[in-house]
């Protein structure tokens, strides 16, 4: 055994035993428990990154571990090989896609097998592949005999210059993102799929996937967006077809004064043909992009048609709009706006001078400003100015104008969604060629079974400005295969969504005559699902959806594809740049900055080491290219090894959570590999038998049997919650004492060694394999490591002759005494007391030991609020912690350029963000009310206190008297009644500064100071004095959220607000 720890030798030597003995190869065995562990497939940019890492990493760490478990583990990798990226490439290299992307393959292959992750490289999919291809076109024709898949005209984004359809990403401030053109909106053919038809059991399946983070489920829901309302007529003065509208609000039909319809609707293109400035308007809606992000933030213009339709319920004439902010391709293409209770209808009409009429009251009977701001509540309404709809709540308006409506036959009740049809069509050659073929006798004919796949062809020449396949006219030219006359094939290319959404089922199926078979019912649903967060509405959303069009194909027999699903956390660096007016934002690496930090770590000056030029820092952000501070894994691994990278992107946080990228506990990392490589090429020679088993122990020994299995009951824990930075942490506190252990050549410690280190050795192997399993073969251990059982914790090993007893005077830890695990309350006393430190406070004080404490109430109580700081709050602070650092990294570094701050305030927080907003608005970008107190201008938080709250309010008049301090809260609010307790805490809650109460706001402009800005209400249950505060921002017209938390959103679903945020 090499006395030194050299990786880069070691490593390639293991992975080559684990290639020739086809480690990771595996069959479908129905005697055994399967595993199906799945990494989200890599786009094969050319290089991996540490997202990459940690990702692929997690997954190894669980596939190893399963199978030490005895489990039956498919562990696949692939490539999702088609997309824009090998496009622009091949453009800006002068070679094919394919070459480009093949070339990619190879070599990031090379990088994951050096990493030594346990893939079953004999399943690999490659989705550029005609042979993986093929079976999505199969079953996309199989979509389309059933109707699932469809044809009709789509607005698309249009680029003049490059002659290209745009993806909306690639639309930059109305521009296409190359050639820098106007953008068109252009209305041409597009491949749909009937997402739509699978809306309910999406939605309603999340009900039942306990497995996946409620982060996630939640983003689904407000995606697919259901929504209950009714679909009503208008009709036209003038007669002919009424124009339709959907509503989730018929109480507020009475108080719609204009209506508004898409730059293309009918009746827009008909009054453009009779009025030039009309078709004027036309003409400039047709620039720009098509997404819902990009019509929220244009500036919302408008045009009338010299129309007018029929309130439906008021009999009133209203006027018909052509607007930029309505599209033909969501809903009907029509829209009603009701100004007075729409924050966007009502910013129109205040352009355009249209009538406000409101139909919407406080049910208090408040007085509300629609001429300032719209007020879109629905909660504790009702309705006015509404006929003989007046004075209803929500709920009854709904139902009885819906009933009216239909009883009228001029609507009826409708759920509707925001989730649209998924178009699949793209105007690009990367992709793979959709099915079809266009016969001048027969219309549109699938592709035959014979006949596909379709192949790309793949040695081309591409310049970006046409598809290959579309230029070419030998390509396009084929026969119809039921009259033979001749036709012409389908140049649109799938959307690559269609690639990744069965990839994981086809791993199942590796060579399948068809395009799955018996197989994928042994290995599915997928175990364990690793990937972003950023993917929850897309990827995952589409990947469920397909999974339940093969089920009603019989291609598979689940509901969903995957149990579970873990979503890493990001991996941050810090990150530094300067502004200069010639280069404009210049990020500099971190390893070319010197910095200095003050005590607490907080970097207070930071310049290039270059030429000193000042820099400015911008904390923990996310690691990426653009901003010049990521990390090379190949150069890690070569600096390092793999099992080092492993262990670091292991060790560094909890899978879940962002992960803080540390140069030197990189380096740290490395060195506890060398440690144990150490010892165990010092004690090889004596440990590399069985010898001493069986031996007697002494009590060195038996104590390190107790650290050793007391560890392995903490690590076995923590490997089924994927907590591996904690099994890291575990394993290295034990190892310590392993190192200073003196075996003395004593058996019974010999032995001890070498069964800890077995142990050791077994829990470290899924994390950092190359260097276990050549240290398990060094010290003789038996079997091949990759086949050796999961480590069991030895009940007998964790007795102890002695015990370790901490003792508390008044409630603070003094001291902690060692005794005999079998002493008796006297002794225990007399050890006790017998501590100098002991000795020092407790003078003739009663002396409590562990036992009696569980028993006395008070104790208990200790006992309880210690059992509950390290279950949970411990975890509840790191959730809180890395909740916080996502939304700060949103909001400083991602959110606005120009540095400006979104300001958010909890609770009482609200006055002081309110008195910034109005000092310093120039510095804020956004404000966030969090279930926050509004103040105006004299008002204190006393005033604002509910009246219903008659008891709070009095307590309050009572105290103010006195004007210095807010009483403590009892400890009956705490649930504390027990009275020795309540003695016990009374005297040690503390009172609160009145002064901040009764104090009044002094602000020199409205709250708000109109900047943009949100509300978050906490529902469950709602906080009383945040109910003014709401019904102010609802009289404000600011966008309103919710979440299902008490007023500690922060500490009980710190997750779900960070998204939210």
């Amino acid at each position: 055994m090499d006395p030194r720890y050299s990786p880069e030798q070691l490593e390639p030597v293991v992975q080559t035993y684990w290639e020739e003995q086809q480690s990771f190869q595996v069959a479908e065995d129905p005697a055994r428990e399967k595993f199906y562990c799945l990494s989200m497939l890599p786009y094969p940019s050319g290089q991996l990154h540490m997202g990459h890492v940690r990702n692929y990493t997690i997954g190894d760490v669980m596939s190893r571990y399963q199978r030490m478990l005895g489990r039956n583990v498919l562990q696949p990798m692939g490539w999702d090989a088609f997309g824009l990226p090998a496009e622009n490439a091949a453009i800006q290299r002068a070679v094919p896609p394919a070459e480009w992307t093949y070339q990619n393959i190879d070599h990031m292959r090379g990088q994951l097998q050096r990493m030594g992750f346990a893939y079953d490289w004999s399943r690999e999919v490659t989705t550029c592949k005609p042979e993986y291809y093929r079976w999505e076109q199969w079953f996309f024709t199989r979509l389309v005999k059933k109707g699932l898949a469809y044809r009709k005209n789509a607005v698309v984004n249009w680029d003049p210059v490059d002659q290209t359809v745009l993806a909306n990403e690639q639309v930059i401030d109305g521009k296409g993102w190359r050639s820098g053109a106007v953008v068109e909106k252009r209305e041409i053919p597009q491949w749909f799929i009937r997402i739509t038809a699978y809306a309910d059991e999406l939605l309603e399946e999340l009900d039942r996937m306990p497995g996946w983070p409620d982060s996630v489920k939640t983003m689904q829901r407000n995606w697919i967006g259901r929504s209950d309302g009714i679909e009503v007529d208008f009709a036209l003065a003038v007669g002919g077809e009424p124009l339709r509208v959907f509503t989730t609000r018929p109480d507020t039909i009475f108080g719609a004064t204009f209506m508004a319809v898409a730059a293309d609707h009918p009746l827009a293109v008909a009054a453009g043909e009779r009025d030039a400035g009309i078709q004027a308007f036309i003409e400039e809606c047709a620039s720009g992009g098509v997404s819902e992000a990009q019509l929220e933030s244009v500036e919302k213009k408008g045009v009338p048609l010299g129309i007018e339709a029929i309130n439906p319920l008021s009999g009133e004439p209203i006027p018909v709009w052509v607007a930029n902010f309505v599209l033909m391709g969501y809903g009907t293409g029509a829209i009603m706006a009701v100004p007075a209770h729409d924050e966007r209808d009502h910013a129109f009409a205040t352009r355009y001078a249209l009538p406000i009429i409101q139909v919407v009251a406080p049910a208090s009977g408040d007085a509300v400003d629609i001429s300032q701001a719209a007020w879109p509540a629905k909660e504790e309404t009702v309705t006015v100015n509404s006929g003989d709809f007046s004075g209803l709540d929500f709920k009854t308006a709904f139902d009885r104008i819906a009933q009216h409506i239909e009883d009228r036959g001029i609507g009826e009740r409708k759920v509707n969604y925001r989730l649209r049809d998924w178009g699949v069509s793209r105007q690009r050659y990367w992709g793979c060629p959709v099915p079809v073929i266009y016969c001048p006798e027969c219309g549109t004919v699938p592709v035959p079974d014979e006949d596909l796949p379709v192949v790309l062809p793949e040695d081309v020449t591409f310049m970006g400005v046409q598809s290959p396949i579309k230029a070419d006219p030998e390509w396009r030219k084929t026969r119809c295969p039921e009259c033979g006359q001749d036709a012409e094939r389908e140049t649109d290319t799938f959307d690559t969504f269609v690639e990744s959404s069965w990839y994981y089922a086809r791993y199942c199926t590796p060579n399948a005559e068809g395009m799955l078979d018996q197989r994928a019912d042994y290995w599915l649903p997928v175990d364990h699902y690793i990937g972003g967060i950023e993917h929850a509405v897309l990827h995952l959303m589409y990947f469920r959806f397909w999974h339940k069009l093969m089920r009603d194909l019989d291609l598979v027999s689940s509901d969903e594809p995957a149990t579970q699903l873990l979503c890493q956390g990001m991996v941050l660096a810090e990150a530094y740049y300067h502004d200069s007016s010639e280069q404009g934002r210049v990020w500099v690496r971190p390893d070319e900055v010197q910095i200095e930090k003050d005590g607490k770590g907080k970097t207070t000056t930071a310049r290039r080491t270059s030429d000193g030029a000042q820099l400015t820092a911008t904390g923990w952000t996310t690691m990426s290219k653009s901003k010049n501070n990521g990390v090379d894994p190949q150069s890690l691994v070569d600096r390092y090894g793999a099992d080092t990278v492993r262990l670091f992107t292991m060790f560094a946080s909890p899978p879940d959570q962002a992960l803080e990228w540390n140069d030197d506990a990189v380096a740290g990392s490395q060195r506890f590999l060398r440690r144990l490589w150490t010892l165990v090429h010092t004690h090889q020679a004596i440990l590399s038998d069985d010898t001493g088993a069986g031996a007697e122990l002494d009590e060195a020994a038996r104590d390190l049997r107790r650290v050793f299995h007391g560890a392995l009951q903490k690590i076995s824990r923590d490997m089924e919650r994927y907590q591996f930075n904690t099994v890291v942490a575990a394993c290295m506190e034990s190892f310590n004492a392993l190192d200073r252990f003196d075996h003395g050549n004593d058996p019974g410690r010999i032995g001890v060694m070498r069964e800890v280190l077995g142990i050791l050795i077994r829990v470290l192997a899924p994390i950092t394999p190359h260097v276990c399993h050549v240290l398990w073969r060094e010290l003789n251990m038996p079997g091949d490591l990759l086949d050796a059982p999961w480590p069991e914790v030895d009940p007998e090993a964790l007795t102890s002759a002695t015990q370790v007893l901490a003792v508390q005077i008044n409630g603070k830890l003094r001291s902690q005494v060692e005794i005999d695990a079998g002493a008796d309350e006297d002794r225990i006393r007399e050890a006790v007391l017998a501590d100098e430190k002991v000795a020092r406070h407790v003078g003739d004080a009663r002396v409590l030991h562990e036992r009696e404490q569980v028993e006395d109430e008070r104790g208990g109580l200790a006992q309880d609020v210690v059992r509950l700081a390290r279950e949970l709050l411990e975890p509840l602070v790191l959730r809180a912690v890395d909740a916080a650092h996502r939304v700060q990294d949103h909001f400083q570094h991602g959110a606005r350029a120009e540095r400006r701050t979104d300001d958010v305030g909890h609770s009482f927080g609200g006055i002081p963000i309110t008195g910034v907003a109005d000092l310093v608005p120039e510095r804020i970008g956004k404000l966030v009310y969090l279930d926050a107190i509004m103040l105006e201008s004299g008002e204190t938080w006393f005033d604002l206190l509910p009246q219903d709250l008659a008891e709070d309010r009095r307590t309050l008049a009572e105290t103010s008297s006195g004007g210095l301090s807010l009483p403590p809260a009892p400890p009956e609010s705490f649930g504390i009644t027990k009275p020795d307790d309540v003695a016990f805490l009374k005297p040690r809650l503390t009172p609160h500064p009145f002064r901040t109460f009764t104090t009044a706001l002094d602000l020199k402009h409205p709250v708000g100071n109109g900047l943009p800005a949100h509300y978050i209400e906490c529902t469950d249950p709602p906080y009383p004095p945040a109910k003014v505060a709401l019904a102010r921002a609802q009289a404000k017209g600011w966008p309103v959220s919710r979440i299902a938390t008490g007023h500690d959103a922060m500490v009980s679903e710190p997750e779900a607000l960070a998204d939210l945020l």
